[in-house]
């Protein structure tokens, strides 16, 4: 399954999710009104000499009224959670009392972690998730938040410990594929759908506790209160039995997903299932002791909780058959790890010395090879390969990741993983080469930006070396990654100057915008709480004008090379089959093309792979990709949401 279907299939599971919601809620309403009727036919005998003739009997208008305020009850109750959740995977961690993980630390293990997160997040076309590490001793680990803007990792202490680095990596990549492919918006929807369902016995322990504070034991109504409060309480348990049953129908077959997708993205199946052995052999297994960890059981990476039940409602496969899966011809034994422990310790330095090695006849700067490649393959075909990898990243990804961050060690990239420095480093991005232009942009920030990010950026005007085009993308990720530690306030302000910045020359080129819309796109659903959609409803049809202006900008982004505008403009046509015309140069702009994406974002997850084909036909149309070209469609293709891993040229 690639990308797009999965999105589409993450459409189909909240469908499916909200379907069973609405079982559950139905079940809960009868079971209620049964116990209702019980409740008050039994206390109304008690208080009759008319005992022997009183019944419970069905009251149509007493069912609707009862069933009417469970489901507001539950709904609310639902409504409620996912609002607290609306901040994405920080409050999930949060929730876990997770430790923010920051760079620069002493713990080796903990900045394995970190590095591997950074490889992974660069080589998938995503920004570069905060990590929060949770203080228990099982093996375990999720991805949370809406869309990969928003996405934290958390890790607890155990897995940090006990795993190698290539288990570690194998985790890492099996929850990117849950960022990646639209498992963790219905995740955190599932969270509040469950809270909403055992609100019920919430509401019931409520009732106990209270009476049992203000009425004594004597009082007329109390029986009538402790029944209710006990009978919720028993209704909140049946919730639960609902609850973990449709967590288990929406998350048992994602996790085999998303195994096969750790092996896709590593090429190392003996990662992942490493890391699963570990678990089987760990102490701690994959247990969680904190008592929010049952809320999320659903989004970890192996069960939270021993359950005599697990059969019934695991959200997770048996390990060993998992193990299975990835491994076809495991024999049951745990052989790999006396294999993985016997093997020469795989420390961050000696991955980068390989990664160094596996790129070493790759320089950074690939455009002589890439356009080798495009010339001998011609554009469609290489178009085709571009969309294929979104969202669907391999191990030469990750070795390409791995080479980028080496190359980019320095003052700049240091600066990126701490707040003040990340920005910093993006002000350092948007410098003009001419000392005029450039005395104004530091004056700028000079006077507005918050005490030291001046001193910072004039440090790395000392210190830091030129920056090429393909080490922006090491930068610029990993310091989106340190924004989201500013304040709200300090957020609008670097917003702001960022704007300042790159308006102030009174134009803004390609590379600018594309920057900014990168970051800002990805910041803006963490601040401003902007809602990114992993896909709408509209077809292709319904946005052609919004396309026209897309592809006409792409044709004009870079001089070609023996084409005209109109010839690169036909390749991406021709893909698409619509009718939609070339827009003049001089009517078109930034703020059109802004518009045109907000458009785009709306589409079908299947009707998208069509449209970056044709962007990429667009500019590999005359054989070549400039730098500025591949910038643009980066950006393109992370505003509609389809994360792009680096482009590299293929081995053969």
């Amino acid at each position: 399954m690639n990308f797009f279907e999965s999105q589409e299939s993450a459409k189909r599971n909240t469908g499916k999710l909200y379907f069973l919601f609405g079982l559950a809620i139905l079940s809960l309403v009868v079971v209620t009104n049964l116990f209702i009727m019980f409740v008050f036919g039994f206390m109304a005998s008690k208080m009759t000499s008319m005992a022997g003739t009183q019944q419970m009997h069905f009251d149509w208008n007493q069912f609707l009224i009862v069933g009417a305020a469970v489901a507001v009850v539950v709904f609310f109750g639902s409504l409620y959670k996912i609002k607290s959740l609306s901040g994405g995977g920080s409050r999930i961690a949060e929730m876990l009392d997770g430790k923010l993980l920051l760079g620069g630390g002493e713990n080796l293990k903990e900045q394995q972690v970190l590095n591997v997160v950074e490889e992974m997040a660069i080589a998938s076309g995503v920004p570069v998730p905060p990590v929060y590490l949770l203080d228990e001793e099982g093996i375990n680990a999720f991805a949370a938040g809406y869309t990969p803007a928003d996405a934290v990792i958390g890790i607890s202490a155990g897995a940090v410990n006990a795993l190698s680095r290539e288990q570690l990596q194998g985790v890492i990549a099996h929850e990117f594929s849950h960022i990646l492919h639209g498992d963790m918006r219905i995740n955190i929807r599932l969270i509040g759908v469950l809270h909403g369902i055992l609100i019920l016995g919430i509401v019931g322990r409520s009732l106990l506790y209270s009476r049992s504070r203000v009425m004594s034991s004597r009082s007329k109504g109390h029986g009538v209160q402790v029944a209710i409060g006990v009978g919720l309480i028993v209704i909140g348990y049946i919730g639960v039995f609902f609850g973990n049953l449709i967590k288990a129908a929406v998350s048992r077959q994602r996790e085999y997903l998303a195994d096969a997708s750790a092996v896709q993205f590593t090429r190392n199946p003996e990662g992942i299932a490493g890391a699963l052995m570990q678990i089987a052999q760990h102490s701690g297994r994959s247990y969680l002791t904190h008592p929010a960890s049952s809320e999320i059981s659903h989004t970890l990476f192996e069960e939270n909780v021993p359950s005599f039940l697990s059969g019934m409602y695991a959200t997770h496969p048996p390990l060993e058959k998992r193990i299975a899966a990835i491994l076809p011809n495991w024999d049951g034994s745990f052989g790999l790890l006396k294999k993985a422990a016997q093997e020469q310790p795989d420390t961050d330095a000696s991955l980068q010395n390989q990664a160094g090695t596996t790129q070493a006849s790759a320089p950074l700067t690939q455009q002589e090879k890439m356009t080798a490649v495009l010339t001998s393959m011609g554009g469609m075909v290489a178009a085709e390969r571009l969309v294929r990898k979104i969202g669907n990243p391999e191990a030469e990804h990750i070795a390409f990741a791995a080479q980028l961050i080496k190359e980019a060690e320095g003052p700049l990239l240091d600066a990126a993983r701490e707040p003040s420095g990340a920005r910093a480093a993006l002000y350092f991005l948007l410098l003009h080469p001419q000392n005029e232009s450039r005395q104004a942009q530091l004056k700028l920030i000079e006077e507005y930006s918050d005490v030291g990010v001046h001193h910072e950026l004039l440090r790395l005007i000392e210190k830091a070396k030129p920056v090429d085009s393909v080490e922006r993308l090491p930068i610029s990720s990993i310091a989106i990654a340190s924004l989201r530690q500013l304040s709200k306030d300090q957020y609008q302000l670097f917003k702001s100057n960022f704007e300042k910045l790159i308006t102030l020359d009174n134009k803004v080129n390609l590379f600018e915008w594309a920057l900014q819309k990168t970051v800002f796109h990805s910041l803006d659903a963490v601040f401003e709480g902007t809602k990114q959609s992993m896909g709408g409803r509209a077809e292709l049809r319904d946005v052609l004008k919004p396309i026209s202006i897309l592809l006409s900008i792409l044709c004009y982004s870079n001089k070609l090379d023996k084409l005209s505008p109109s010839q690169a403009f036909k390749a991406g046509q021709k893909l698409l089959g619509l009718k939609v015309e070339l827009i003049p140069k001089g009517t078109i702009g930034f703020e059109l093309l802004n518009d045109a994406l907000f458009e785009l974002a709306k589409l079908k997850p299947l009707k998208k792979p069509a449209l970056l084909k044709a962007c990429a036909a667009v500019i590999t149309a005359d054989g070549k990709i400039a730098p500025i070209e591949v910038e643009l469609l980066r950006a393109v293709a992370a505003t509609i949401n389809c994360p792009m891993p680096p482009l590299i040229a293929p081995d053969n």
